[in-house]
């Protein structure tokens, strides 16, 4: 079970990591950056793979927001709470917003949105997007590389074996998962009573 779940992670690892960048990520970068120190796969391919995902992901978004602005969806995510302040950041400061919008856990989505509502141009968001998300990419890959490579291969050992390394991959899955759930409810509780 174990090997063929390995054998997985090798073949579609960085598909995995690729899509899971595309939404919100921070997990599947750590996990990326986490395997490539593992030696499942290169580090450069993680690192590229998260920041493709993050650019397309928030390109999508800003799409979604430029051209199906009328679009049930679209107009669903504008209840969502942080839109309004998304939306006013975005309006008043946009190349600030677009360059930090992806490290601001539980606004990318309505960011993505109301950047693309927004009058910031096409090419700039692409340049300031294709920054954002490699400096993303690079930051969170590292850290799953340094952090929790490093420090799984100094608390395990040296020679980590296959099951180890899905339990710790799962492991740090799970608390970024976690840490992540819990930043975006406190944002949005703070939203919330903002608007009321």
């Amino acid at each position: 079970m174990t090997d063929a779940i390995h054998n997985l992670i090798e073949q579609y690892g960085l598909i995995a990591v690729f899509l899971g960048c595309v939404a919100e990520g921070e997990s599947a970068a750590l996990l990326g950056g986490f395997f490539a120190h593992q030696h499942v796969f290169v580090l450069w391919q993680a690192f590229l793979a998260a920041a493709i995902g993050a650019f397309a992901g928030d390109s999508c978004f800003f799409i979604l927001g430029r051209s199906f602005a009328d679009h049930p969806f679209v107009v669903k995510l504008k209840g969502r709470p942080g839109f309004s302040h998304a939306y006013r950041l975005v309006s008043t400061h946009p190349d600030i917003f677009v360059l930090t919008n992806r490290f601001i856990y539980g606004l990318r989505l309505v960011g993505g949105i109301a950047a693309g509502l927004s009058g910031i141009g096409v090419t700039r968001f692409v340049i300031l997007n294709a920054i954002s998300s490699m400096v993303w990419a690079g930051l969170f890959t590292t850290i799953g590389y340094v952090l929790f490579g490093l420090g799984a291969e100094r608390i395990v050992g040296q020679a980590l074996v296959r099951h180890e390394r899905l339990l710790i991959a799962l492991a740090i899955g799970l608390a970024a998962a976690i840490l992540a759930w819990l930043i975006a409810h406190t944002i949005a509780k703070k939203e919330r009573s903002k608007e009321k």
